[in-house]
């Protein structure tokens, strides 16, 4: 059994942070009913590509879950929502502050209705401070906390990372955050809001550059493909390419210079005796390496380093990460079966328990898809879920089984 199975989560979010939130919490057990909009659903339906006509975007990140297509204008609408909040434990939403107030829907007031609630909003900026009212997006926070200023190449066009990280991190520290209040309510019957933003879940990681500005003052500038504070620790060049290599201390660095590169004379060279030594004289020190590393391909240089206990790996794209063997073996890469797409991959789940491992058990659902079935679990008979379906109140994917 998963970890958290039996845990309730209302997903009111869409896109990219709440639902890898909520997903990750699927993925541990917990079962999650995705409140989606009437039209269209979450909007990340409405990014390609598209497998008969279905977003693979979406499917990537909402597998676990059931969809609930209710509009929450509605006065009706608002009562389902109430109805399923008083049996939950937690509700996950990324609108823009003041909007769930404006629906009634916010914390305050579903804290009455269930006191033991865990409320996770999710947005650009918090839920307080001088921006809490801005609308706020994963390259917006990455531009603001600095991180397109040091990526890249010094002196070129600020670049973003490859992927969409403040997303990503607001998705993981939110099911960690809702976490660990989970277990303070286990511990005290309270639940609580929480608050995560995605201009703030990126300043932690930056505990290298941290250190040399509240230390000395320095600015970080971008690095290219070298590391911040160690060499050699970075991409280099090999006859047929570019592989990495990580001596990320003194022993990995003498093992690479003696077993690996046949140089056990660097060991010893004044500009490369310690760490801060190469740091500062690293573009000698790449030169050096090239200078080996180009005799040979980087598959030969690969299994040198690995044979002499020296961090390194390819340089893969992302084709060629999904089939890497280790992964496979691992789980990482699964299929399942959607409704529509048929069978499909994606990636698995990386936290591997003994006791209580995750599962993927389901695709992601089609728009509505769950609606009738819980509607019928609070209560409502096919006449009432019918008449809410002429009232514009719901979507029934599934609306013809009724009509029957």
């Amino acid at each position: 059994m998963e970890p958290i199975k039996g845990l309730k989560v209302l997903d009111l979010s869409q896109i990219m942070a709440g639902p890898y939130c909520t997903m990750v919490l699927s993925d541990l057990g917990a079962e999650v009913t995705k409140i989606e909009k009437i039209n269209g659903g979450d909007d990340s339906r409405q990014m390609g590509p598209y497998v008969e006509g279905e977003s693979t975007c979406f499917f990537q990140i909402n597998r676990n879950k059931k969809s609930l297509a209710l509009n929450l204008k509605s006065q009706e609408g608002k009562e389902v929502f109430y109805k399923l909040a008083k049996k939950a434990d937690v509700i996950v939403e990324n609108f823009r502050p003041g909007v769930t107030k404006s629906l009634m829907i916010d914390y305050q007031t579903i804290k009455e209705l269930n006191s033991g609630i865990i409320y996770c909003s999710i947005s650009g900026y918090g839920q307080t401070g001088p921006y809490s009212h801005k609308g706020g997006f994963d390259l917006v926070a990455q531009g603001m906390t600095g991180l397109m200023d040091m990526t890249g190449v010094k002196g070129g066009r600020p670049m973003k990372a490859g992927i969409a990280v403040y997303d990503i991190g607001a998705g993981i520290t939110a099911s960690y955050a809702i976490l660990a209040a989970y277990v303070h309510k286990m511990k005290t019957g309270k639940g609580q809001l929480v608050d995560v933003s995605l201009a703030e879940v990126g300043l932690p990681w930056f505990a290298w550059e941290a250190a040399s500005y509240f230390s000395k003052g320095t600015i970080p500038e971008p690095t290219g493909w070298r590391h911040r504070v160690s060499a050699p620790y970075q991409a280099v060049q090999t006859k047929d390419g570019y592989m990495i290599l990580g001596c990320a201390n003194q022993r990995t660095w003498e093992k690479f210079a003696r077993d690996v590169a046949g140089k056990e004379e660097w060991i010893d060279d004044p500009r490369y005796k310690t760490n801060l030594l190469r740091h500062e004289h690293v573009e000698e020190l790449e030169r050096d390496i090239e200078t080996v590393l180009m005799t040979e391909e980087k598959a030969y240089w690969l299994e040198a380093c690995d044979k002499a206990g020296v961090p390194a790996g390819p340089i893969n794209n992302f084709a060629e990460a999904v089939e890497d063997p280790h992964y496979r073996a691992r789980d990482m890469i699964q299929e399942v079966e959607h409704p529509i797409m048929g069978r499909m991959k994606t990636i698995g789940i990386p936290t591997k328990f003994s006791e209580t491992p995750g599962t993927i058990n389901t695709a992601s659902p089609l728009h509505g898809e769950h609606t009738v079935e819980i509607l019928k679990k609070l209560g409502y008979g096919d006449d009432e879920i019918m008449e809410m379906e002429d009232k514009g109140l719901i979507k029934l994917q599934d609306g013809t089984l009724l009509r029957k």
